[in-house]
């Protein structure tokens, strides 16, 4: 395939026929195209606000005019060119995960920071990429880049192994740099204590002398007066300083109430970046990777059923741990399906044999009186918006497809899309027309019940 910088110009030749002069200076002008591999073009703009305008109003014109220069189906990711220089890193990094001689780095006591969360013991994908490119970038040059780094997203998606192998990081290139990692509530301890005792020199210059100050779960210090008095000062003092802070909550600043403005305005000063729950892809790694941690032979396919089952990587630890220790108990050399699905209390989908997704979207197709190839296009008309829902809908519910497979099948389309959809219909289908529409698309003319 031709380089990534004469492929790109193709591309914008034909995006720049499809949108007005004003979007193409505007937003496609200073992009670069960094990388195809494994159907995902990875591209770069040169800031978050244009990345959220390519993602909700082009992501569809820039995948096809990819797909028609690379001859097959793309994903799109996006990355703020302020990252360029890391992204070759953060690729190598990532390739190492399954590497039988990945680089063993020696890392000391650090208190509260697990030796094993590392960079190179982390699975990479769309949901956590940015994030990754980011944590790595801050941990070549703290202090530099993005001070603070802001991290936001759900439990279990692994922002605590992002600040935490930065810390790892950053010691094993320095042991004499001076780190400390605590969560929201260890650090209002710290304050009340040294309040209560009347030492707070001490507190104060305990954080004050840091190099690298990591505190996880920042949200619960929202409404504690003192506690973000302190917390305001001791960030001015480190960023004036060069000392690097990396934060952690469980959403973006803005969205943080009952604190203080000022404080706010100091979390969102450096870059804010979101992890999002794992996919079904980077669930199944997460596994591989941990069972090779802990020295078990876990197969792929036996990665997939027990990713199905759990959602958050907590809980995806808590479930290999679980079979590991039936497999130990039980003298069991392999991990076996039948081992899986009985330790988890699974249940197995029984799926008609000769069931094929392709008849439940003709079904649909049908019902609603369009084209198979028009719910697979890009085309958004509002008539094609339900019947192509509402496949997405049964292809999940029914055959318990991912969310990428259901995107495959509709035309190459982005898991997140697919989400979408699937959360759309599952909130209508409390509405009576919707439900008739399912359950008479599910019994089709050939008599095979999807349900």
């Amino acid at each position: 395939m031709e380089d990534a910088k004469s492929l790109w110009k193709k591309v914008l030749g034909e995006i720049e026929i499809e949108v007005s002069e004003a979007n193409y200076f505007t937003l496609f002008k200073k992009t670069s195209l960094l990388s195809v591999e494994d159907s995902v073009a990875t591209i770069a703009a040169p800031s978050a606000m244009i990345i959220d305008l390519l993602q909700r109003k082009f992501y569809e014109v820039i995948q096809k005019a990819v797909d028609k220069h690379i001859g097959k189906n793309t994903k799109i990711i996006f990355v703020p060119k302020v990252v360029l220089d890391v992204v070759e890193q953060s690729k190598e990094n990532s390739e190492t995960l399954f590497s039988e001689e990945a680089p063993k780095k020696t890392i000391g006591h650090l208190p509260r920071v697990r030796a094993d969360y590392t960079f190179e013991n982390m699975a990479v994908s769309s949901s956590n990429q940015l994030a990754f490119v980011s944590a790595t970038t801050v941990a070549k040059n703290p202090g530099i880049n993005y001070n603070p780094l802001f991290i936001y997203g759900p439990t279990g998606v692994g922002k605590t192994h992002l600040m935490q192998a930065i810390a790892n990081e950053v010691y094993s290139k320095n042991p004499s740099t001076k780190i400390a990692y605590v969560t929201s509530e260890e650090f209002t301890n710290e304050v009340v204590e040294a309040i209560r005792t009347n030492n707070t020199a001490n507190m104060k210059r305990r954080f004050r002398e840091l190099d690298l100050l990591i505190i996880d779960d920042i949200q619960f210090v929202a409404g504690k007066e003192k506690v973000q008095e302190e917390l305001f000062h001791t960030f001015n003092t480190l960023v004036d300083k060069g000392s690097q802070i990396v934060l952690s909550s469980d959403r973006p600043p803005i969205e943080i109430k009952k604190a203080e403005k000022r404080l706010l305005s100091r979390f969102s000063g450096g870059l804010t970046v979101d992890v999002d729950s794992p996919d079904f892809e980077l669930r199944t790694a997460i596994l591989l990777i941990k069972a090779k941690k802990y020295g078990v032979s876990l197969s792929i396919e036996m990665a997939k059923i027990i990713a199905q089952k759990e959602q958050d990587a907590r809980g995806l630890e808590g479930a290999l741990l679980r079979v590991m220790t039936q497999a130990q108990t039980t003298g069991d050399a392999q991990i076996t399906e039948e081992m899986v699905y009985r330790v988890l209390s699974l249940q197995r989908e029984e799926k008609p044999a000769s069931f094929h997704p392709d008849e439940i979207i003709e079904e649909v197709c049908n019902f609603y009186r369009v084209k198979p190839t028009q719910i697979k296009s890009a085309k958004r008309d509002a008539f094609l918006v339900r019947p192509r829902q509402v496949a997405m809908f049964l292809l999940k519910k029914r055959l318990g497809l991912t969310l990428v497979e259901i995107g495959n099948l509709l035309g190459g389309r982005d898991h997140t899309t697919v989400m979408h959809g699937v959360e759309k219909i599952e909130n209508m289908v409390e509405n009576s027309q919707i439900s008739e529409d399912i359950l008479s698309i599910a019994q089709n003319p050939m008599g095979k019940n999807v349900h």
